[in-house]
């Protein structure tokens, strides 16, 4: 099975239902198959064949939705890119995934408008067709509606994800079919997915959770995909209204600002049966405040990361109201954790060591990067880089990156227990906890700190703030007052930005 005959099958199936709504179209399985079969058409004639990479460079939108299979159905292998990267960025993906085409839209194209300067590869966006830039709605039109055979089997690679690239340049990420459909399959089952259902993709389909998770879902089974270019609070509330959304998976960032909304309790959300988050977890007074105020029980966390698929963990409805911030405590349809010290042996319960995941939704590899792959994954095993620890009811809780820990005078700190602890202050936004070089303690903490409002002395109102939440010797020495942190196009904070700042 492969994506491109899975649409041709619902094509079939459910001919006249609704596939696609956007804010101008609805759209049914037929027609989109039919768009998909014109737009195949048009690249294989521009000589766009099996092995062939091509960058997708969209916001969501149903151009999203019909370049992801087309080229597909060509054998190709599809590779979309975050929507809010800048030139520099695309371009380094460009080159690096050996792309033969690049397809943007229109309301990106001046951002990139001078890629198309480069004649080694074939440019298009949508809208009218400009210097030297092809366009879609133009290759759509001039296809044959005939449906091109694909004989892709789930071994077959089937797209390259680029991760975010917090610690250095960004790494792709190869996915054969039998990855994608295997964590498709696991959420249509663990979030009863049917034909009914109304998917809502308001975070960028370029990421693998709404992609792989909920795109990839929502065609296996048949469901309606409602897609909005962009997120705002209006956008998700009133949207989730209007379309009786079943279905939606956002950043945690998603639901506490439309939480926040003036007018939240006059929006019906009443169709929804599964909110899902992930990316990071909510703390117990955010769950708290979400499901109050959008008068639901229905919130389910989920955990993974891109090279697991997304799979990994599922924190369920019923366990929110006691275990909120933790990620579980059973892996998802398909899926094994384990948690195991630097010799690969289990940890004791309530020790910290590394989660590691074994399914057939892990990447294939990393593109042209043998080494690091080899140190991803080791036999069946994805080793994720995540530090956690199993409480005494079988819960998972991240407890931080690996590369993230502070080693100091021989103890282990891990910064994010001290972030949490940072942002429960009243005047701290934002926070980032590193390691500082010492020569007597091998590293000293430091952290980088967004306040909001005057603060006479920061460093001593952190350590006052501080002082009965944690060990004393986890508490920062040192403070540094940001206006901002740096973060990636996906909201990631560059740690490593942050570290190179110290070392300067």
């Amino acid at each position: 099975m492969n994506l491109p005959d899975l649409l041709a099958h619902q094509a079939r199936k459910f001919s006249a239902k609704e596939a696609i709504v956007t804010p101008t179209d609805r759209i049914t399985y037929r027609d989109w198959h039919t768009s998909v079969n014109k737009l195949a058409d048009s690249l294989q004639k521009l000589g766009i064949q099996k092995g062939d990479k091509v960058v997708l460079h969209m916001p969501n939108t149903k151009e999203f939705l019909y370049t992801y299979i087309a080229v597909q159905r060509l054998g190709a292998l599809i590779v979309p890119i975050n929507a809010k990267l800048v030139q520099h960025e695309v371009a380094y993906i460009l080159d690096h995934s050996d792309a033969k085409m690049f397809v943007t839209h229109e309301m990106l194209f001046e951002g990139v408008r001078n890629l198309g300067n480069d004649g080694s590869r074939t440019f298009i966006k949508t809208g009218e067709a400009t210097d030297g830039w092809l366009s879609l709605e133009s290759l759509i039109a001039g296809g044959s509606p005939d449906e091109i055979s694909c004989d892709l089997t789930e071994d077959d690679e089937a797209s390259i994800l680029y991760t975010s690239g917090t610690t250095g340049d960004p790494k792709g990420v190869v996915f054969t079919y039998r990855s994608i459909l295997t964590v498709a399959g696991m959420i249509a089952i663990e979030m009863e997915m049917k034909p009914e259902s109304r998917v809502l993709h308001i975070m960028p389909l370029s990421h693998s959770a709404p992609l792989h998770l909920f795109m990839a879902a929502g065609i296996y089974v048949g469901a309606a995909h409602v897609v909005v270019p962009t997120f705002t609070p209006d956008l998700l509330l009133g949207t989730v209204e209007n379309e009786k959304i079943t279905h939606f998976f956002g950043a945690p960032i998603a639901y506490l600002a439309s939480a926040k909304h003036p007018k939240i309790e006059s929006f019906d959300l009443s169709s929804m049966k599964y909110w899902v988050y992930g990316g990071a977890p909510l703390s117990t007074q955010e769950v708290k405040f979400v499901k109050k105020q959008f008068a639901t029980d229905r919130l389910m966390c989920v955990y993974g990361l891109t090279e697991a698929g997304p799979s990994g963990t599922l924190l369920t409805f019923e366990d929110h109201d006691t275990k909120a911030g933790s990620i579980g405590k059973r892996s998802a349809l398909h899926c094994e954790i384990r948690i195991v010290d630097e010799n690969g042996q289990d940890v004791a319960q309530g020790e910290v060591g590394e989660i590691i995941l074994r399914g057939e939704g892990n990447m294939k590899g990393y593109y042209k990067d043998p080494a690091k792959t080899a140190e991803t994954l080791r036999g069946d095993w994805l080793y994720t880089g995540d530090m956690a620890k199993q409480d005494e009811d079988g819960f998972y809780w991240v407890v931080d990156r690996k590369k993230d820990i502070i080693i100091s005078g021989g103890v282990n700190i891990y910064p994010k227990e001290i972030e949490d602890q940072l942002l429960a202050h009243p005047q701290i936004t934002d926070c980032a906890v590193v390691g500082v070089p010492n020569p007597d303690w091998g590293e000293t903490v430091k952290a980088f700190v967004v306040i909001e409002g005057e603060m006479e002395d920061p460093a001593a109102s952190c350590r006052e703030f501080l002082q009965d939440k944690l060990a004393s010797y986890k508490i920062p020495k040192l403070y540094e007052e940001l206006e901002a942190l740096p973060r990636n196009a996906t909201g990631k904070l560059l740690k490593n930005q942050l570290r190179e700042q110290v070392k300067s």
